[in-house]
């Protein structure tokens, strides 16, 4: 058992590749910011990588305190062995009690190998993070059940107390160039040998053109899109929109779209400006998914659909006629 008593600080990891950061750290930030406040603790954010100090000025920029960064050659490309050497080593040396990771899937990958190697539990795929009043411990909600369920879960007698937390749902917080704080830099090297992946090929098309986590705009389809055929023309809507094409688990399913452009609870979490949500229902795992977008339109030939109940704006008709109208009038507006 830990001594809860060494642990001070909430730490939020800043995942990078190629040097630039992925925004749910940003995100958690913003989240941890409050909790930090409350317990009365610096807010330290972690960055390793390759030429990554900027990312650490720009996490004080988010919220953070200070940051902690490891910067090396090996660290350009994740690896889940030198990650996991660099994480645990910070860990061990600085005893932080609270640390956040985005449930991205190096993070999936790297924050179960971390919890084992310093004995401490870790709540995977967060929704919603709070402080119990009664323990004062992190209480960490997360879906369970198929998303039918929401369970709350603490870590009262180990520290670290960990958990991954999924992209997008929650919001950056203001940039704030004025703040400034500490930056620590941090030798830790992994040697070739220890890390047992070597990476062949870094593929980009589909990594980078389907990023549905950092879209400003995301058109998605439902089953009531009623083929593969009939998603052209949400790609044109996509196109016309500067958007990001996604689906829900029902279109998957169907073998129409693959699994990269899902939605929803078992698929991605999204926070767009502009969620266009068309055929689509509405069911409470596709609604969790979307929750952080700022506008939901909709387009559904069912007017009782529950996708109108969340939506900003609702169009009830065939989308086969609705969305090349849109489409048009877009293309018409930008011309």
């Amino acid at each position: 058992m830990s001594n809860l008593n060494d642990y001070k600080n909430i730490w939020v990891f800043i995942e990078t590749e190629c040097g630039k950061a992925k925004n749910v750290g940003y995100e958690l930030l913003n989240v941890a910011k409050p909790l930090a406040q409350q317990k009365g603790c610096p807010l330290v954010a972690v960055v390793i990588g390759k030429d990554i100090e900027y990312v650490a000025k720009d996490a004080i920029c988010y919220g953070a305190d200070s940051a902690i960064i490891v910067d090396a050659p090996e660290y350009e490309y994740y690896t889940t062995d030198a990650f996991t050497k660099a994480l645990v080593t910070l860990v061990e040396k600085y005893k932080p009690e609270t640390l956040m990771i985005g449930a991205t899937n190096n993070g999936r990958d790297m924050g179960p190998r971390v919890s084992c190697r310093l004995k401490t539990g870790l709540t995977a795929d967060c929704t919603e993070i709070g402080i119990d009043e009664d323990t004062g411990n992190i209480a960490w909600t997360r879906p369970t059940f198929g998303g039918n369920l929401m369970a709350t879960i603490m870590c009262p007698d180990n520290r670290p107390q960990m958990g991954t937390v999924r992209p997008g749902v929650f919001k950056k917080g203001a940039y704030d160039e004025s703040r400034t704080g500490e930056i620590i830099k941090e030798t830790i090297h992994t040697a070739a040998e220890e890390i047992r992946t070597k990476l062949v090929e870094r593929v980009n098309e589909v990594t980078e053109a389907i990023n549905l986590e950092e879209a400003d705009v995301i058109v998605a389809g439902g089953r009531g899109v009623g083929s593969a055929e009939n998603f052209k023309l949400l790609e044109e809507l996509a196109e016309a929109v500067d958007g990001t094409l996604g689906c829900s688990r029902a279109a998957v399913d169907a073998g129409w779209m693959p699994y990269v452009h899902q939605v929803g609870q078992s698929g991605k979490t999204v926070a767009p400006r502009l969620y266009f949500a068309i055929g689509i229902s509405g069911a409470i795992q596709h609604l969790t998914g979307i929750a952080g977008s700022d506008t939901v339109i909709a387009v559904n030939k069912d007017s009782d659909a529950p996708i109108f109940d969340v939506a900003d704006y609702g169009i009830v008709g065939d989308l086969n006629e609705v969305v090349p109208a849109l489409t048009e009038a877009i293309k018409a507006r930008k011309a």
